[in-house]
């Protein structure tokens, strides 16, 4: 009897496993294997609370699929849990498994090598995490069902393998946002099964290779931002099914492949960002599904096709930065359908046809272009298809005449910008019943009045640019309605009066500036209480009084508030008068007798007799002084006229005030308005206002009449200099460039002896003075030093881009504003003269040793755009390492790019890097952009990339580092 009891608790004891063995024990299976897979894992959110390893069955967990008939795992779907820890091999335990889904979370580790030995897997969906490692070469040796894989945004590096080419039913593969370098595997084109492949955002480089055609099943193809350069593959045209092609942001060159026709099912065309050349061809209009195109930042040139206009299902288009002539053609009014339209930056010319603003666009940018004055589009009567107009830019033109008084409405407009042309008249009223609008830039013009009071209902407002015109009056007090203000600019007009104290009810305030005006009277204390004020400027008014104190007007720089001598307060180190009140003087006398009167009345006659005889004096005082003033005043003028000839005023239309038989009266041209020296020609000639010394002249700084500073290069190749006629037409050219990394040119002065260039004046000085000079003790961050380099390299595109040739590019012609933006200039002055002569080149001109490329030797050789790059090669070394191109030592010369091409040879090319940095640089960016530098000062010409090029690498190597604020 007792051993019958004892079996008997044995086997209830015993039941539940006996239980668990009469199911198919591949549910155990599933949940051990989920269960390991949880316990390498940490779940913040607590998302996978419902796995209990309790369960005989997972089916009913978070984020687990059965199949209904087997009770297997089929799916694991557990996107966007915040889950974090790597992929275990846990999973390899669902041996059923077809979709594994694991994007948005934070996974970390390798891939795991046996993931696809999941033999039914169809489905992987890794995308979104912190993967890092290369993909296994094996990886794809077990893939016959996988259709979906994805492995997007994360940080994988190394090739492709080839042995993708054998997952022969794959459909989609998406590997972009990774790390990925090497040539495109030739095998890819051969799953022709591949419906969307998306390799964009690495650095996979190399030609695109032929046989894409095989293809013909493929719907998207992006390859988007990489290095891949030469020609599009010839058998594009194969891919007919295609509806979205991006290969923008890369090194692509030639120009499109005609079999690119056949993509009639095409609805995105993207080439951005490469080197395309050659005309737009006529077959685009084939292309009749076409929502997107985008061919912008390219070298296309000739004229805008007439073909465009059969798109009539084109949603955006953009051509902006090519090289196109000519003007748009009026069948673009069929493409109805059409949102968005960007031509800037082209060399576009004559009118503006008004049809852009009746196809219900919503976006136009005609900026940087030649379309002339008075042919912008009239808004005076709105119809309906202007209203959902949301952003109008026709920024840097040549447009004239008044702004629109229908401009209000254009009830949607968000963005208007009007800047850098010749528009005057007064800002109408209307723009206060734009609600939407909220960036305004009228900077740059020649308007004038006020500001009108109506400009309180523009209440969405956060930019309101006007500097730069000659607008006058108040600033209304009214503009505190506008209270999401954050840019505030309208310096260098005429405005008078007091600041207004309602503008520190604009408490979203980041940037000020009301420089060079008239303003008068004292800072509202009510100032200190903008919190988020980075940058307030008030400097060349006739302000007076105490400085506010507290908040950002403790820290304020003097800059800031300079040319206003009345200002008083520590930061202009001028102390404020203490202010007494005037004594109360007693007359001990003062008993109200009339002998006290009378003596009182005594003494007020003596003191009016003393004041008559100062008041006196001082009057002939002033009218000698007159006299002698204007004696010498004649005298100095007869003395200017011999030896400098006198200064004509003309802003835009050349007006001259010189005599018309005075061969010897010049002739001032201001591009951007009317304006005269302060102070005449002579100050010119002081050796007091010399700020520097170059192959074409001496620089000066002096100030014109409306109070803004300008340097001046006097010529000193006058013996060279064309004709008045060929000098005036070459530098109206150059006069219309306008680009925020090159210097303005801003007008000149001519006579057959003198002649003159007027520039913008850059206070921070060369960028050869700001790395060289011993007594500069500001350093340059190697954030500060990249953003140089990639300035640079824009300006001089945009050069090249203009077949503008510099011909000495170097430390000293690199200026750096106040902002750290470098500014070339010296361009284009070669064209002044009457023969370009390698003699004259290398002896006036390039005369800074270290810069000139190796051509400029050889008498025989053509000099082009590759000797620019050869110069920026050296300026790119200069930056990184703060070295000069040559260095001469007690007993050795040291060339700066032998020495840095000798340290990358011996793998020590992270010594070259500055030492003031203290190691405190990027250098996965720093070794690319030597290594960059390096190439652009090949010795052979044809090996040094192309501008365009070098923006678009340099680009790609600045990476947003996390610790990207420590290194500023």
């Amino acid at each position: 009897m007792m051993q019958f009891s004892m079996c008997f608790w044995f086997m209830i004891l015993l039941a539940p496993f006996l239980f668990v063995l009469s199911v198919d024990p591949g549910f155990s299976d599933d949940v051990l294997g989920l269960i390991v897979f949880k316990a390498g894992l940490e779940d913040p959110k607590r998302k996978l609370s419902s796995w209990n390893e309790d369960d005989i069955s997972p089916c009913n967990w978070e984020g687990v699929k059965c199949d209904p008939a087997t009770n297997r795992v089929t799916a694991l779907v557990l996107d966007g849990f915040s889950l974090s820890g790597h992929v275990d091999r846990g999973l390899l335990r669902l041996q059923f498994l077809q979709i594994l889904s694991l994007s948005r979370n934070n996974f970390t580790g390798p891939i795991n090598p046996d993931l696809l030995h999941l033999g039914g897997l169809q489905v992987v969906d890794l995308s979104d995490n912190n993967l890092s490692g290369s993909i296994p070469e094996g990886f794809f040796q077990q893939c016959g069902s996988l259709r979906t894989l994805s492995f997007s945004k994360n940080n994988i590096t190394g090739n492709i393998p080839q042995s993708l080419s054998s997952c022969s039913n794959l459909a989609t593969v998406n590997f972009s946002s990774n790390q990925l370098h090497g040539e495109l595997p030739l095998g890819v084109w051969f799953l022709r099964g591949l419906q969307s492949l998306d390799l964009s955002d690495n650095f996979l480089e190399g030609e695109i290779p032929e046989g894409i055609q095989n293809l013909y099943d493929m719907r998207e193809l992006s390859l988007r931002n990489n290095r891949f350069r030469g020609k599009l593959p010839g058998d594009i045209g194969g891919c007919i099914l295609l509806k979205s092609l991006d290969l923008s942001g890369n090194f692509l060159s030639g120009e499109l492949p005609q079999s690119m026709l056949r993509l009639t099912s095409c609805t995105s065309l993207s080439l951005h960002g490469n080197s395309l050349t050659g005309g737009i061809p006529e077959w685009i209009g084939e292309l009749k599904n076409l929502e997107v195109l985008d061919l912008s930042a390219n070298s296309f040139s000739g004229w805008i096709p007439k073909s465009l206009g059969n798109l009539d299902s084109l949603h955006r288009l953009n051509l902006s930065r090519n090289q196109l002539t000519g003007n748009l053609p009026d069948s673009i009014v069929n493409c109805t359908k059409l949102l968005a339209l960007d031509i800037s930056h082209n060399q576009l010319a004559g009118h503006v046809p008004s049809w852009i603003f009746r196809t219900g666009v919503q976006s136009v940018s005609l900026s940087g272009n030649s379309f002339s004055k008075g042919n912008y589009p009239s808004l005076r009567s709105t119809p309906a298809s202007y209203h959902g107009l949301e952003v109008l830019d026709l920024s840097s033109n040549a447009f004239s005449g008044d702004l629109p008084s229908g401009i209000g409405g254009l009830s949607s407009l968000q963005v208007l910008n009007v800047s850098t042309n010749n528009i005057s008249g007064s800002i109408p009223v209307g723009i206060g019943e734009l609600k939407s609008l909220y960036i305004v830039d009228l900077s740059g013009n020649k308007l004038n009045g006020t500001i009108p009071s109506e400009i309180e209902g523009a209440v969405s407002l956060t930019e309101l640019r006007l500097q730069k015109n000659f607008l006058g009056g108040r600033i209304p007090a009214q503009m505190d309605k506008c209270s999401s203000l954050t840019f505030l600019i309208l310096s260098h007009n005429k405005f008078t009066g007091s600041i207004p104290s309602t503008i520190a009810n604009l408490t979203n305030l980041q940037y000020v500036d009301l420089s060079w005006n008239e303003l008068s009277g004292s800072l509202p204390k009510e100032l200190t209480n903008l919190s988020h004020l980075l940058s307030f400027n008030v400097s060349y008014n006739h302000l007076e009084g105490e400085l506010p104190v507290g908040g950002f007007f403790n820290t304020i720089s003097s800059s800031s508030v300079s040319g206003n001598p009345l200002l008083c307060g520590s930061v202009v180190n001028h102390s404020c008068p203490s202010v007494h009140p005037k004594p109360i003087v007693l007359n001990p006398n003062s008993s109200g007798s009339n002998s006290s009167i009378s003596s009182q009345d005594h003494r007020h006659k003596i003191i009016l007799s003393i004041s008559a005889l100062i008041a006196i004096g001082a009057a002939a005082f002033i009218a000698i002084g007159v006299v002698a003033v204007t004696v010498l005043n004649i005298h100095v003028r007869s003395s200017m006229a011999r030896s400098a000839a006198p200064f004509a005023l003309s802003g835009g239309e050349e007006y001259s005030c010189s005599p018309a038989n005075d061969p010897n009266y010049g002739k001032l041209v201001i591009f951007s308005g009317d304006a005269d020296f302060a102070d005449g020609a002579h100050n010119l000639l002081n050796k007091d206002s010399e700020i520097g010394r170059g192959g074409f002249g001496v620089v000066y700084r002096t100030f014109l009449r409306d109070g803004h500073a300008v340097a001046i290069k006097k010529l000193t190749v006058s013996s060279l200099i064309k004709s008045q006629e060929d000098f005036e037409k070459e530098v109206k050219k150059l006069g219309k460039i306008n680009h925020p990394n090159l210097v303005t040119l801003e007008g000149y002065y001519w006579t057959s002896s003198l002649q003159l260039l007027i520039y913008e004046y850059l206070s921070k000085g060369s960028l050869h003075k700001l790395l060289h000079d011993d007594n500069n003790k500001d350093v340059f961050s190697w954030r500060q030093r990249f953003k140089i380099i990639l300035g640079m390299a824009k300006g001089l595109a945009h050069l090249h881009q203009m077949s503008i040739i510099h011909y000495n590019l170097k430390s000293t012609n690199v200026l750096i504003d106040c902002a750290g933006e470098p500014k070339i200039g010296d361009f284009g002055l070669v064209k002044l003269l009457p023969m370009l002569d390698h003699c004259v080149l290398s002896s006036k001109i390039q005369s800074a040793l270290g810069y000139m490329a190796p051509e400029f030797a050889c008498r025989t050789v053509k000099i082009t755009e590759k000797c620019d790059i050869y110069g920026f090669g050296i300026l790119v070394l200069e930056v990184v390492t703060g070295k000069r191109p040559v260095e001469y030592m007690e007993d050795d010369v040291v060339v700066l790019c032998d020495m840095v091409r000798g340290a990358l040879e011996e793998g020590k090319v992270e010594q070259c890097v500055d030492a003031r940095l203290l190691g405190n640089f990027a250098a996965e960016e720093a070794i690319p952009v030597i290594k960059l530098g390096l190439i652009c000062a090949s010795q052979v010409p044809s090996n040094r990339p192309d501008m365009a090029e070098v923006v678009n690498i340099l680009e790609l190597i600045q990476c947003p580092s996390e610790g990207q604020e420590e290194l500023e």
